[in-house]
């Protein structure tokens, strides 16, 4: 059995800047800016109201900007509520089974402003980071089935390991806080489609930065916290089968050039993202009239069809977890953004009765990309009439890892997400900065956004 808790403690501690392979920079600056956009696009929902009015104002602390605003709040408390809403609307980020840039970057920016980090810092800590998530993944890949939320798993070690990065802790003290982190993680599947599941990410953020911060002080954990015969792996796995044994890949060979981030262009599961762009595809400029639809047959990946559980969808947060609200959204809305998702558009009379007409056939292939996912999905749909309509083969769309966004596909998703916080100017210049974020001096080089949390 190798050491893994202090093999992680090791690479924290001697990981620098120049040490990162140079084609994972560019990956690092479009995630900041992705989750600095989907913030500012739900900083109004509910979910964000609720942390700020009940946990995060009353402390009263005041370290750093909330979510980038004129209100100052204690360090893990700004991680807690961006790192909440990055996830509320699950816009953000996603790979390895979860979400690491919503969960890592509201952490690093809170605890950036409170030690005066730089921009190349931010992006050491971010690589960390993100190389310490896929590190544990990959030794037990099964979480959903075994009830388990993998943010809320993966992102407390993923987000202690940054700080522990930004506080330049020593190995010992790193391999403390990823073993204090690892005590920090759980999050239940059963609460997808619920508020909770953005919350997950946000506890997530918040227990990384405490973890960092007692290791600091002197808080002590388990030495082999992860790889113990009763630690982490085994805890969370579902088979109780995890690779402890296999050595630790950490600085050697990195996981982000392989296993790059996917941005989401629709604000759900990505697991639903696939089917939906090929339904379009396969629709084209076709209007279909939806009482003429008799069926649809949608072909997905096990993992996917298990995490899409919500089959006739009554609120916001049970259709980002529902494959037929995808489907209807194709046929019905022809679009899928924020408002869309809205629960008066996922209530309507037309939308609840074409919900029953879309099945879910699970296959058992695996995408090595990223093994949640089938290798392709498939549409098929059959009319009233008896036409069969079918998409063929759907391999990528765009943001998927095979077909990366753009840089201005990249930026009218930010400006869509910033519509109501910036004018066009501001959004601009929060863009700019963020996708040279390794060259900033500091956080605080990033402006502060007057226009929300003023009540």
């Amino acid at each position: 059995m190798v050491e893994l808790t202090a093999d992680v403690g090791r690479f924290l501690a001697n990981v620098r800047f120049e040490h990162l392979p140079p084609d994972t920079i560019q990956v690092v600056r479009d995630a900041f800016a992705d989750t600095v956009g989907v913030v500012m696009a739900g900083v109004d929902q509910r979910l964000s109201v609720i942390l700020r009015k009940t946990l995060v104002e009353p402390s009263g602390r005041q370290e750093s900007r909330a979510c980038l605003s004129t209100r100052l709040v204690a360090g893990p408390d700004a991680a807690l509520l961006a790192g909440a809403i990055a996830h509320a609307l699950d816009y953000g980020c996603q790979t390895m089974s979860g979400h690491p840039g919503g969960v890592i970057i509201p952490a690093i920016l809170a605890e950036a402003e409170v030690l005066g980090s730089t921009g190349e810092e931010m992006v050491t800590a971010f690589v960390a980071g993100y190389e310490v998530w896929c590190e544990v993944w990959r030794r037990n890949k099964s979480y959903h089935q075994a009830g388990w939320h993998p943010t809320a798993l993966l992102g407390p070690l993923a987000t202690a390991s940054a700080c522990a990065v930004l506080r330049k802790l020593s190995a010992e003290k790193a391999q403390m806080a990823v073993a204090i982190a690892a005590s920090h993680s759980g999050g239940l599947f059963s609460n997808f489609g619920s508020m909770t599941k953005g919350y997950h990410s946000g506890m997530a953020s918040r227990s990384g930065v405490i973890a960092a911060r007692l290791a600091e002080a002197g808080m002590t954990g388990g030495a082999d916290a992860l790889e113990n015969e009763q630690g982490f792996l085994t805890a969370f796995s579902s088979g109780g089968t995890p690779d402890r044994d296999s050595p630790s890949q950490l600085g050697k060979e990195w996981y982000l050039p392989r296993y790059k981030l996917q941005f989401k262009m629709h604000p759900s599961c990505f697991f639903m993202h696939r089917s939906f762009e090929g339904t379009l595809k396969m629709l084209g400029d076709r209007k279909i009239d939806p009482d003429e639809v008799e069926s649809v047959e949608v072909e997905m990946g096990r993992g996917q069809v298990t995490v899409l559980v919500h089959n006739q969808p009554k609120n916001q947060y049970q259709a980002q977890f529902s494959g037929q609200f995808g489907i209807a959204a194709a046929v019905i809305l022809g679009k899928f953004g924020v408002p869309e998702i809205a629960d008066e558009v996922v209530q309507r009379p037309d939308m609840q009765a074409f919900y029953p007409k879309v099945k879910l056939k699970a296959v058992e292939a695996f995408d090595p990309r990223d093994p949640v996912f089938s290798p392709t999905e498939s549409v098929v749909m059959k009319l009233k009439s008896g036409e069969i309509i079918e998409s063929g083969p759907i391999a990528t769309i765009p943001g998927y890892a095979a077909e990366p966004l753009t840089h201005d596909e990249l930026w009218g998703k930010f400006r869509e997400c910033t519509q109501q916080t910036h004018t066009n100017a501001q959004a601009f210049e929060l863009f700019d900065l963020l996708q040279q974020i390794e060259k900033l001096p500091s956080a605080h080089a990033l402006p502060t956004c007057t226009t929300i949390f003023q009540d």
